[in-house]
């Protein structure tokens, strides 16, 4: 543990900052698995409200700091094909 002062404070917040991280990513997270789990439903208003969330999501990350904005392309590029390939599916589906 440090001894000076200012040193201390400095720990103590780098842990505020990591729980509350912690907190936005398991957030983020928890809004892809729900947004993976609406895949199962055939409703395309529920699918893509879901993936509105996760994207909102991951932008806010960015903003906050919490991640990095390649990462949240990345992931936001993932939620997209996910989704078009779902929406491909139903169309298809209905079509036939």
């Amino acid at each position: 543990m440090a001894n000076i002062k200012s040193a201390i404070k400095r720990a103590k917040l780098a842990e505020q900052r990591r729980e509350r991280n912690k907190a936005w990513k398991s957030r983020c997270k928890t809004a892809i698995r729900a947004f993976v789990a609406s895949l199962d439903s055939k409703d395309p208003d529920k699918i893509t409200g879901k993936y509105r969330e996760a994207v909102s999501l991951v932008d806010r990350l960015v903003t906050k700091g919490v991640i990095h904005k390649n990462a949240a392309a990345r992931k936001k590029s993932r939620l997209s094909r996910i989704l078009a390939k779902a929406l491909g599916d139903k169309a298809e589906a209905q079509g036939a």
